[in-house]
């Protein structure tokens, strides 16, 4: 547990902040549970003081360890788990997803984290629904898998089998709240739903077809929809209309959300390291102004420099540009998962990076999982 004082900063903001709209009442779903409303209503209250951080399948394995109960590389660091955790629904229908994590388990990690006061979101690496390939495969079927489509029995079948697993994300009866990120990296090629692949239009028929079906025929009102396109296939001199190819419209979206792995110190990005970063900074300028905008919150939904080969990476790419830019409003940011020595994005005991990440860690402004106070009731 952290000092009393960073719980004051972060949590005094729900008790006297006053939102013009309740929070709750924006969401797409109109029907969304009463812990549904009031986590996207605290985050969009916390996200004016502070961020959150997440790290994908964290209680899940890390590096050298796997499936061991109330282990985590994160906790094992600082002594809490993230804030948010990040989870994949893609291989749907088999035994494990994409990462070899089986579907039992991870709803098991989902509830822990509910139960404990964290935040579940989930992506979704989904199997090409016409070809069987897996969701790199780029044979464009999105025409075919739309209603009146050939293949769109078949994309039913697999929204159903997602739909189940939402379901059942439940602690005693209780519908866990789940922030859903389906169809990222739209506007990359590299997806079979990319740019390219299929037509703007196809896309946001794509989108609202899926967010309509959950909602209204599956009944599944514990769900609030994320987007998040790629940042490297943006245009930063135009950003906020860049942001908003192929954006299903704001009856359809409740993140605004970004991948972003192009401005936070990856070598293949040829800029120096100070334009890297006041790249990120217009480009969360941008994200913050269209979620205020909008009425909605903003999220680094997925970030990381690999191997964190800058061993001050917490600390000067993201905490520092955070907190010298209050226009710049994140509910909050994820890294990306730990899976080995090369490929890791969290530190693990050991790190380089360690000291630097218990100084993100004991900053007031980066909230962890020990930070929240019910977060799932209404202020």
């Amino acid at each position: 547990m952290k000092l009393t004082g960073r719980r004051i900063t972060a949590f005094c903001l729900l008790f006297f902040t006053v939102l013009s709209t309740a929070p709750g009442q924006l969401l797409v779903d109109k029907k969304a549970t009463a812990k549904t409303r009031a986590l996207y209503g605290n985050l969009r209250i916390l996200s004016q003081n502070g961020v959150l951080f997440g790290h994908q399948e964290d209680d899940a394995y890390g590096v050298g360890w796997r499936r061991q109960d109330g282990r985590s590389d994160v906790k094992a660091v600082c002594g809490s788990y993230p804030a948010v955790h990040g989870w994949d629904i893609g291989n749907e229908g088999q035994g494990t997803n994409v990462d070899s994590v089986r579907f039992e388990d991870i709803r098991r990690y989902i509830r822990d984290v509910y139960r404990r006061g964290g935040v579940n979101t989930i992506s979704w690496h989904m199997d090409n629904p016409v070809t069987g390939a897996d969701s790199w495969n780029q044979t464009p079927v999105v025409k075919d898998i739309l209603p009146g489509g050939t293949g769109h029995a078949a994309y039913v079948r697999q929204l159903d089998i997602a739909a189940r697993f939402l379901r059942r994300c439940r602690s005693g009866f209780t519908k866990i709240p789940i922030i859903f990120r389906p169809f990222h990296e739209h506007n990359g090629d590299w997806f079979w739903w990319g740019k390219g692949n299929c037509t703007e239009e196809e896309y946001i028929g794509l989108w609202r077809f899926t967010v309509d079906y959950l909602k209204n025929e599956k009944g599944l009102h514990h769900v609030i929809y994320a987007f998040s396109p790629d940042r490297s296939r943006l245009n930063l001199d135009s950003a906020d209309v860049s942001y908003l190819y192929a954006y299903p419209g704001d009856d359809y979206v409740d993140v605004i959300g970004l991948d972003n792995y192009m401005d936070v110190g990856v070598g293949w990005n040829q800029k120096p390291v100070a334009e890297q970063t006041a790249d990120l900074v217009k480009v969360l300028r941008a994200i913050s102004r269209l979620a205020d905008e909008k009425n909605k919150i903003a999220a680094l939904t997925e970030t990381g420099q690999e191997a964190i080969t800058n061993t001050k990476w917490f600390t000067e790419v993201i905490l520092n540009p955070l907190k010298q830019n209050p226009d710049i409003n994140l509910a909050y940011f994820m890294v990306w998962r730990n899976a080995n020595k090369k490929h890791h994005y969290a530190p693990y005991p050991g790190h380089p990076s360690v000291n630097d990440f218990l100084r993100f860690y004991e900053d007031s402004y980066s909230l962890f999982e020990s930070d929240l106070d019910d977060i799932y009731k209404p202020r």
